[in-house]
């Protein structure tokens, strides 16, 4: 293994899994596989690239470290030459979050200075210029990512942010540097290193800007960001790599399908409410799940009965019912009920003979991978900018959908896709 990842929640992990298996400016990608969780054994001889997804993002600070750190081990064990800290393109993370802990503790353990932040992900509509992260055209705190269930996010400042964590200081390099090339950026990035900053603030704006972020840390050991952070790194590590690639062709799966969403983003209320158009849904109250009304069957039970007509099954709500909700209940106390339920539903499911399943949500994606106990997942084509389908042979095909991500008929497209159509035109 070539390249290792440390992902802090399922949805990033295949995010940035499907960035590094992709073809890129005419360089081949990995031969990625993505792990859930570290694994007991060993990374086969053709993994190239691994990424271990863990459930850390909204976890206290010391655990978050102990696991990242455990993943560090195993992908040092499998003689990785970098190491790359994943998080959410829009730097989902409270001040008192994992982000800047995670990443200096992993720097440390690495020895390493003067280590690139940079969630920007064109791609998906994510710019960072004078380290203010955007979302389209608006300021990160003007987007709906203000209202953030979990953590909301209210500065657009990253290097702000990133400061309220860390206990180092915090460097920037501004997009004027990165214009300038590879060369130019290295040199600032050594010189924060030697002025004692840990973890430095870079801007991106484009992909030619990621492009120069891959080649200026060619040989680095660690570096941080959202999964546009891997479109460069293939070209490093040209002389390593395998003649071809192991992945194997996606054909498609025929089996039953459903749609789980959990997010509260407006990308998904939008799509659930395209969706409702067409195809049967139920929505699950809060309430109902908190106090016992709404059991886990009742659900499968309407999953079932609608077979062949992608089912969809959502708790998702307005920020304003979310909130309400929160003060009655607890944040935390819903977090893990809400968990519990989709995870046993996706387990059901599963067990009935439901073959492809699309999920909506980091934290939903997480509870749903959990509860099913998959230990790795196959690449394959993208349905949309940074999420991919997903195989295991049980057999079953996944889509693990942040919020934010995916066009307005993402789950019809991705339940298509997982059926084998227009997967050609994706490739």
């Amino acid at each position: 293994m070539l390249l290792g990842v440390i992902a802090d929640d399922f949805t990033g992990a295949s995010d940035i899994a499907n960035t590094l298996a992709k073809r890129f400016n005419g360089v081949r990608g990995f031969a990625t596989t993505q792990f859930l969780g570290v694994p007991d054994d060993d990374a086969g001889p053709d993994c190239e690239a691994g990424v271990v997804a863990l459930k850390t993002r909204s976890m206290a600070p010391d655990d978050a470290i102990r696991q990242s750190l455990e993943a560090l081990a195993w992908l040092q064990k499998q003689g990785c030459r970098q190491i790359i800290f994943k998080y959410c393109s829009t730097f989902d993370s409270t001040p008192q979050g994992n982000i800047g802990p995670v990443g200096e503790a992993l720097a440390h353990a690495l020895d390493a200075r003067g280590v690139v932040v940079c969630p920007a992900f064109p791609g998906a509509g994510r710019t960072l210029y004078r380290g203010n992260l955007f979302v389209g055209d608006v300021p990160l705190n003007e987007s709906s990512l203000r209202d953030h269930p979990l953590n909301p996010m209210t500065d657009s400042d990253i290097r702000r942010w990133l400061k309220l964590q860390s206990k180092q200081p915090v460097g920037s390099v501004n997009w004027d540097t990165v214009r300038k090339g590879s060369e130019a950026l290295r040199a600032a990035l050594d010189a924060a290193g030697e002025r004692g900053e840990t973890l430095v603030v870079v801007d991106a704006i484009s992909d030619d800007d990621l492009l120069t972020i891959g080649a200026a840390v060619e040989g680095a050991p660690f570096l941080t960001g959202g999964s546009g952070i891997a479109l460069g790194l293939a070209a490093n590590f040209g002389s390593e790599r395998h003649p071809t690639s192991t992945a194997t062709r996606f054909s498609g799966m025929h089996g039953s399908e459903a749609v789980l969403a959990g997010s509260c983003s407006q990308a998904t209320l939008s799509q659930i409410d395209h969706h409702l158009k067409t195809y049967p849904g139920m929505a699950i109250e809060v309430a109902a799940v908190m106090d016992g009304r709404m059991q886990v069957e009742t659900a499968v039970d309407f999953v079932l009965s609608h077979r062949g007509a992608a089912p969809l099954v959502y708790s998702s709500n307005d920020p304003a019912a979310v909130r309400s909700l929160q003060q009655e209940y607890g944040r935390e106390e819903i977090a893990n009920k809400l968990d519990g339920f989709f995870g046993a539903l996706a387990r059901s499911l599963v067990a009935n003979g439901i073959e492809r399943l699309v999920v909506a949500g980091g934290e939903t994606s997480g509870a749903v991978v959990s509860a099913l106990k998959l230990d790795s997942l196959t690449i394959g084509p993208e349905i949309a900018p940074g999420v991919p389908i997903l195989t295991n042979p049980h057999p079953l095909a996944l889509a693990l959908k942040s919020g934010n991500f995916g066009q307005t008929n993402f789950f019809e497209r991705a339940l298509n896709m997982m059926s084998g159509q227009d997967v050609e035109a994706a490739e």
